[in-house]
């Protein structure tokens, strides 16, 4: 997701940066140099540079630099031709991480350098530490390149463009007619962040409707859960721990019965399936939204109606290796570290519906047709009768 007043109102004040504003690169001719936002000349008025962000003998030239702040992305991007003007080839541009290089692209005809990088390998790439207040998160990078060498001497500067993107914690959503699901809401805090975390269930496989009172499901049909981190959006990670059953809203009460779905972020019941195994983005510990079903059921005893229970973890971008479960080994049930980060969600009651279902009519399948045989029956004994007696009158005429 791009927020645009990220993208557009800040990309070259906040998101740049006051070294992208400021610094300089590029000569330029003293005599052309009469726009102070596009060049600079020297304090003995003998040479002038462009601002970073122009070039050209005039600096009339925009390398359009951009900066992208998508939902799972960061990048900048500007025009080879500012690049080629600074004698920058694309082979010597990366980011602090030099396995993370630029790419050149073509956009409705314009060739651009372009440096990308998901949220999940900006560490990886060379990404400053988060900076995080009770109400954003700025990722910052820089891209550079490597000063060419000629012998043992280096004539051209080095390009370095910091750039940021500020992701804000609270998105607001209205409809004219809004429907409140029906759910279960935690806050977890870490660090100095409130991270909220909700429970729906949904109708079905498509996650589109979340049940909006108390949902009544049938015996084996699909219960389709959702865990997800609302605030801050799509920052941390989550993991669900544990998810078990009861009969009472109490989640570690000793009355009644106990069904475990989940343990340590793995399979316990074998009906239990992630969504999506092969998108990493809805699996255990790799996104910000964990979705799962389990075949519906209900405990031997009464009552029949469950709540359903789950102990969740909070992980930063930068655990995201340590935050998937390990559901494959033999020895899978580790240790649960006990801090700040872990929520507890409840959600329930769960009802099973136990509406009777129409049966076939015994009258209609059964006494119908058996009537149907007596009757017809009855009919030929009496037809058998009938001709018997007119034949002993018949035979008494004659007679």
């Amino acid at each position: 997701m791009i927020y645009t007043a990220v993208k557009l109102g800040v990309v070259l004040v906040l998101l740049i940066g006051p070294e992208f504003r400021n610094s300089v690169n590029g000569l330029c001719s003293v005599r052309h140099c009469t726009n102070s936002d596009t060049c600079t000349v020297s304090k003995d008025q003998r040479s002038c540079k462009c601002v970073q962000g122009y070039y050209g003998d005039r600096c009339d030239q925009s390398a359009h630099i951009q900066v992208n702040c998508e939902r799972d992305s960061i990048s900048i991007r500007a025009l080879e031709s500012y690049f080629t003007y600074l004698r920058v080839p694309l082979n010597s541009l990366h980011l602090p991480n030099e396995s993370c290089r630029a790419q050149r692209e073509v956009i409705n005809g314009v060739a651009y350098y372009t440096a990308k990088v998901s949220k999940k390998q900006y560490l990886f790439c060379g990404g400053k530490p988060l900076e995080k207040n009770i109400t954003h998160i700025a990722y910052s990078l820089t891209l550079m390149s490597n000063p060419r060498i000629t012998g043992n001497i280096i004539r051209e500067p080095a390009i370095k463009l910091d750039f940021q993107c500020v992701f804000p914690y609270l998105r607001t959503v209205s409809l004219k007619y809004p429907i409140v699901p029906f759910f279960s809401e935690t806050v977890v805090r870490v660090d100095e962040v409130d991270a909220k975390i909700q429970m729906m269930l949904y109708t079905d496989h498509s996650y589109t409707e979340a049940y909006s009172t108390a949902p009544t499901i049938e015996l084996g049909h699909k219960v389709f859960v959702e865990v997800m981190v609302t605030e801050p959006a799509e920052f941390f990670l989550l993991r669900v721990d544990e998810c078990w059953a009861t009969q009472t809203p109490q989640p570690n009460s000793t009355a009644g019965s106990v069904h475990t779905l989940l343990q340590n972020g793995c399979v316990e019941d074998d009906t239990v399936t992630f969504l999506n195994k092969s998108n990493s983005d809805f699996g255990n510990g790799a996104g910000s939204v964990v979705r799962y079903s389990f075949e519906m059921f209900r405990f031997a005893e009464e009552p029949y109606d469950m709540y359903l229970h789950c102990a969740v973890q909070l992980c930063e971008p930068e655990d995201h290796r340590t935050c998937i479960p390990n559901c494959n080994s033999i020895i899978k049930r580790e240790a649960v570290m006990d801090d700040g980060t872990h929520g507890l969600l409840s959600y329930g009651p769960i009802k099973l519906d136990v509406s009777e279902k129409p049966q076939s009519n015994i009258v209609t399948t059964v006494v119908l047709p058996v009537a149907g045989v007596w009757t017809v029956g009855f009919f030929i004994v009496l037809l058998i009768i009938v001709a018997k007696a007119g034949n002993r009158r018949a035979a008494q005429v004659f007679s």
